[in-house]
């Protein structure tokens, strides 16, 4: 089916990134990308990003045109203020554009350091009075709660002038906003200091007081499916949302690359009236080939049920894998040549192969493959090859090959 009359502006797109790699990826398709440093976030492990290199972090989003987002999105306790004061300081003195937050501690002192404030999901914003209350402490942008259905975001948008940003795409977590108290109780990990350990990914089973188990056909039972909203980007457009968010800064960069290629392109296609769901479809498929737990609608279109969940498969169900190739020792800038040691496994002339590291993405095809003999078709475990690359790459770089089933096996 052909997409509506168009009705809307087109929302700004915003990827998470964890490092330079990922803002590699996506900076030729994303509008703004949301970051953390090593401290007062959410992703902890995404700590590539210190407080002493956040200006030149930022300094590179701005090189390639894009809008940088601050998340400082903890729980702060009494002890984290004198370390909060510090953290605002510096951000208040970069090119930040905005600080995400819900703790009042942080909104309060980045509003009185002349900072934007965006108000966290974690703040579980679900009506208009909530948004305009945050606006009135001077925040410009809500990003509502997950748990809302499009009809309710319609409603909340009537109500406000204020920004509202929603997620699109990513991990759909068990709790109400991400505000978890399961991996802390568990693992004592607290998920609300941004060291969720995610045991509702985990294998689970059922056991009546008697010991019996109860078969429930998987057990994989806390496990949502992922959001997806491709399918429905006219929707979310006509809702009149300023920003759409991709969720996952954890996940490999790849991840990043494909899913904010897919989005830009939908959002392209929508603004250019070619928009379609046979587009969508193809744009779905292309994304399921990164990491997913399946894919769902989640809370838009009503409260999700069985389907919303994916109880089979622990993790990731996408088919096509990263194999472990070996390490970049060399690169050559003149030749557009890097040397690379094979360790785990051998390589060959048309793989697909990606090279990655904190500073370095790269996906191409393997056109070319060198030894002491020359040029030679593949090349084995142990070997030390020189492959043509199609970018800079850096010394201990990873290299991958993506691994595709054939589907006539």
């Amino acid at each position: 089916m052909d997409q509506p009359v168009k009705s809307g502006k087109i929302p700004e797109l915003m990827m998470g990134v964890k490092n330079r790699a990922a803002l590699s990826a996506c900076k030729d398709h994303a509008d703004g990308v949301y970051f953390s440093v090593d401290r007062f976030s959410l992703r902890a492990r995404a700590c590539d990003i210190t407080l002493d290199d956040l200006n030149s972090f930022v300094s590179d989003i701005k090189e390639q045109g894009m809008n940088a987002y601050l998340a400082l999105n903890t729980v702060i306790y009494p002890d984290d203020l004198p370390e909060l004061d510090e953290v605002i300081d510096v951000v208040a003195s970069s090119d930040v554009d905005a600080v995400i937050a819900w703790d009042p501690a942080v909104i309060t002192k980045a509003v009185d350091a002349g900072l934007r404030v965006h108000i966290s999901t974690q703040a579980n914003v679900s009506n208009w009075q909530t948004v305009n209350f945050y606006a009135s402490l001077g925040a410009s942008r809500v990003v509502l709660a997950r748990e809302l259905s499009l009809e309710q975001i319609k409603e909340i948008r009537k109500n406000t002038d204020t920004e509202l940003e929603v997620f699109i795409h990513g991990a759909m977590c068990q709790a109400i906003s991400g505000r978890c108290y399961l991996s802390a109780y568990v693992l004592g990990k607290s998920g609300n200091c941004g060291e969720c350990s995610q045991p509702c990914r985990w294998g689970w089973k059922l056991v009546g007081e008697d010991g019996s188990e109860v078969d429930l056909e998987g057990k994989y039972l806390l496990s949502a499916r992922d959001l997806c909203m491709i399918e429905h980007i006219p929707e979310l457009i006509d809702a009149g949302v300023d920003a759409f968010k991709v969720e996952g800064r954890l996940r490999d960069t790849r991840y990043t690359s494909t899913v904010s290629r897919c989005y830009r392109e939908a959002l392209d296609a929508y603004g250019e009236g070619t928009y379609t769901k046979e587009k969508a479809a193809g744009w779905k498929e292309e994304m399921a080939s990164v990491f997913n737990r399946g894919f769902s609608t989640g809370f838009y279109f009503g409260v999700p049920g069985p389907d919303g969940m994916y109880i089979e498969q622990d993790m990731n169900i996408s088919v096509v894998k990263r194999q472990a190739v070996g390490v970049v020792t060399n690169y050559y800038r003149k030749q557009s040549a890097a040397e690379v040691k094979l360790l785990e496994s051998g390589i060959e002339v048309g793989d697909e192969i990606i090279i990655e590291g904190k500073n370095t993405y790269l996906e191409q095809k393997v056109v070319e493959i060198r030894n002491d003999d020359g040029s030679v078709q593949r090349a084995e475990p142990g070997e030390e090859v020189g492959l043509a690359v199609e970018g800079k790459v850096r010394e201990n770089d990873r290299v991958y090959r993506l691994d595709v089933p054939d589907p006539a096996k």
